[in-house]
This record gives structure tokens, sequence and C-alpha cells, in this order.
């Protein structure tokens, strides 16, 4: 089954400078569940990498952050998507730890847990931390104009030969689906 690693706040729901922490705050962008439900309806294997800093800022639980799971996953089983598995960091930025966004370990632990190197798996997101950790890895990135995406490119951030798509479902429709 083919792999596909997505980010989650600004990729898959609308994301909030003031965090995502309760499941009434976790909106979805438009499209995005249909999307997933084609990649899953294609045999993809969909794993989310998020950063969730609100957990080490105690600004919500790990409890909250699961029922926000648990809504997304309602609202994509209505389109028939699954999600195989989320990899979240939880610290704070002043953790410096690897598993945070723009570093790659929590994509090194996607590829060790799956025994496959990410070189030929699109990775999504909407953010230069994103790109860059994905590049680390050795995924293909692959960057979104929802969330944080315009503001990147407006600012001038995003370096050439970085493929960009208006959303997810723009990506899963001319890229994914079409191969």
């Amino acid at each position: 089954m083919p792999l596909i690693i997505l980010d989650r706040d600004g990729v898959i729901n609308e994301d909030s400078d003031d965090y995502i922490k309760s499941p009434s705050e976790w909106m979805p962008i438009a499209g995005s569940m249909e999307a997933i439900g084609r990649l899953t309806q294609h045999d993809y294997r969909i794993i989310i990498v998020t950063n969730q800093s609100g957990l080490g800022k105690k600004m919500f639980t790990l409890d909250a952050l699961n029922a926000i799971h648990m809504k997304m996953n309602t609202h994509l089983a209505q389109c028939g998507g699954i999600i195989d598995a989320v990899f979240f960091c939880p610290h704070a930025p002043k953790d410096n730890c690897n598993c945070r966004k723009p570093k790659p370990g929590l994509y090194n632990e996607v590829s060790e847990r799956l025994r496959m190197p990410l070189s030929k798996v699109f990775c999504v997101g909407d953010k230069m931390t994103d790109i860059k950790a994905i590049q680390r890895a050795g995924g293909k990135p692959i960057l979104v104009q929802t969330g944080k995406g315009q503001n990147e490119i407006d600012q001038g951030l995003v370096p050439e030969g970085i493929p960009v798509y208006a959303n997810l479902a723009a990506f899963v429709d001319e890229i994914v689906i079409a191969q």
C-alpha cells in the first residue's frame, strides 16, 4: 500500500493562532475529508504528523487531543476516509526536542516503525517547518496554500522546486489519484 503523510492543522482542518484546543474548535477545510476518503479508496495508508505544543504549554490535555481526533475520524468515516496513525509532538518550542518540526524526528519514527524509507512518500504541509522536516527525513514535500501556506509563499519563504497546491483536495485530485 502506498503511504502519504499529512500535517493536521492547516492541511486537514482550519488552523488557529490560538491553537485547536477542543473538538468544537476543530473545523475541516472544505474538501479535505473527501480528499482523504479518496486516498483511502485508492488504498493509501494515511498518517498524520503534527506539532501539538499546546499540550506542552498546558493549553489542553491529552484527553482533549484524543477527543479532537475522534471528531476528525467521525467526519472522515462519513467520507470513507481512514487515518492509520497520528504521530504528534507534545513539546513546547523551548523544549528543543527532536520530534518537533522542523526537526525530522517524527518522520524518522514513521519510517522506522513502518520499515520503509520516505523517499517515495508524499508529505503534505502548510508551513516551511513541515517542508524542512520532510526534506530532512528524505520525503517528498508538498506545500498547500491553506493554513499558513499562502503566507509562507507571500513572504518568499518557499524555495524553488517545492510543489504548491491550493489545498489537499487539489493535490489529491491532480497528482495522487491521477497516477
